[in-house]
């Protein structure tokens, strides 16, 4: 039956529903029990005549003879036995006739255990809560194509289970990243979504207009620069876990707008920070996954134990036979341009550092571990370190080849940052679209004086890393192209 005669024919039924004085979307509900609840509760109920009220969507149907048997869910599955003869042949009969799979009801009766060992539920009466007017997919095919589950996200959640387990594993790494930060004594806190000035990381902006004000605004890009501000006004740690917009590209790795948690902790050098750090991953990924030890692409990763420490430079020169202390800008380029990279797309210095590193020497970097010591021109914000100013104090975790957070020491010399920008706005002129914009609020702010602080961020890029799947698939709406 084609999907179009399939509604009019649910239509109708919430027509004659209607006419015989039924409401097919009442407001209340007398569920006692969730079905999770009403099954650790099974042998206390069993066996007695004890009537309970279960809720949830029909996933199945079964009829044998005068009986029909079906399932329901609600976040668990349940049988349930409905006859004519415990819920009167009229009732029966309009059960068979309006009620269909995808329906959502509510049964009241008793649990026993059948012949063949199957928890179910006795109907002794039974009421429709919400008429489903489409069919859901068939449940051996469900939703193949890719594109369509996404587009169908909610579909693909009731027919998948493991999916729908896979966002509540993603609730509990969020919480467990906001109880650990809570237990150390950090402070969450919100700051603005829109921006006069998008800064605190190398990306495109998306630009939007306040109608009110009568000024454009972009949306964010980071949380750095108003979460430094706030250190700046004497909050010792603060955190915060919000949204973050930048428009670049769509690969495993990165999405367009997604969750992002920033940390700065007054007091804190890189080298301090990267020992909290540490161990906040080992709690996330153990409260998360119950283990420290998962697959990613095929290979095994083991968080548990000593972390590697990887030096910038020598990895870089490991891997290109090139001395980031003598290299230079053109020889960076004729390098790149011989690897085919295209050079036009990486202005700079510091943007073809950037680029080589990731395509000769990133992917080697296998066990969890840090990145430590980058040269200066790729962090505009981070403190030089002393014993070379061709280094900034920042580290990088990685595992499988990929970063999965970043945080450095974070610069609070006005001047010295005011001169950062300042070679950063050389690059945007040049054409570089993701170069960090001059944002004299924020020199001004540095300029009252802030303490040495350093800073963390992390985004939901390492939930998909530890479960092992591309970013997009972890999200519960991505951004679809229109068909």
């Amino acid at each position: 039956m084609a999907l179009d005669e399939i509604r009019n024919t649910k239509i109708e039924k919430v027509k004659k529903l209607r006419k015989a004085g039924i409401d097919p979307y009442p407001a209340i509900s007398a569920r006692t029990h969730s079905i999770s609840d009403a099954l650790k509760k099974f042998d206390e109920f069993s066996g007695t005549k004890e009537e309970i009220v279960l809720a949830g969507r029909i996933m199945a149907k079964r009829e044998m003879g005068g009986a029909v048997f079906f399932d329901i869910n609600d976040s668990a599955k349940i049988q349930v036995l409905i006859k004519g003869d415990a819920v009167g042949e009229e009732e029966f009969n309009k059960f068979r006739e309006f009620i269909d799979i995808g329906d959502f009801v509510e049964v009241k009766g008793t649990l026993f255990l059948t012949k063949a060992g199957e928890k179910t539920l006795l109907a002794i009466g039974y009421w429709l809560l919400a008429k489903a007017l489409l069919p859901l997919p068939e449940k051996w095919h469900g939703l193949q194509d890719t594109e369509e589950r996404f587009r169908k996200r909610y579909l693909d959640l009731i027919m998948n289970l493991d999916e729908k387990e896979l966002f509540v594993k993603k609730a509990r790494f969020w919480q467990s990243i906001r109880g650990f930060l809570l237990r150390e004594g950090g402070l969450e806190v919100e700051t603005p979504v829109l921006e006069q000035v998008p800064g605190g990381a190398d990306a495109e902006p998306f630009k939007t207009h306040m109608n009110a004000l009568g000024v454009d605004l972009y949306l964010r890009i980071s949380l750095e620069l108003h979460l430094k501000r706030l250190i700046v006004a004497g909050f010792e740690k603060v955190f915060e876990i919000g949204r973050i917009f930048r428009n670049e590209g769509i690969d495993r790795e990165h999405l367009q707008d997604y969750t992002q948690m920033e940390m700065y902790w007054a007091y804190y050098d890189y080298k301090k920070l990267m020992g909290l750090v540490e161990n906040l991953f080992k709690d996330i990924i153990r409260k998360t996954l119950g283990t420290l030890k998962h697959e990613y692409r095929g290979k095994k990763i083991n968080w548990d134990g000593q972390w590697q420490c990887y030096d910038y430079f020598s990895e870089f020169n490991k891997y290109t036979d090139l001395d980031l202390n003598e290299v230079s800008e053109k020889e960076l380029k004729n390098y790149a341009e011989k690897e085919g990279i295209n050079t036009s797309l990486h202005l700079g210095r510091g943007r073809l550092i950037d680029v080589i590193f990731k395509n000769k020497a990133r992917s080697r970097l296998w066990e969890p571990g840090f990145l430590i010591l980058p040269p200066v021109d790729i962090e505009p914000l981070a403190k030089q370190w002393p014993e070379n100013q061709n280094k900034v104090e920042r580290f990088q975790v990685m595992a499988g080849g990929t970063e999965l957070g970043k945080g450095f020491s974070e610069l609070n010399d006005p001047q010295e940052q005011m001169k950062r920008f300042e070679e950063q706005t050389k690059l945007r002129e040049k054409g570089d679209k993701e170069a960090q914009r001059m944002d004299e609020d924020f020199i001004e702010a540095l300029e009252y004086g802030m303490p040495p602080t350093a800073g963390f961020g992390m985004s939901e890029r390492l939930f998909a890393f530890i479960v092992d799947r591309p970013v997009r698939e972890t999200v519960f709406f991505p951004i679809m192209k229109p068909k």
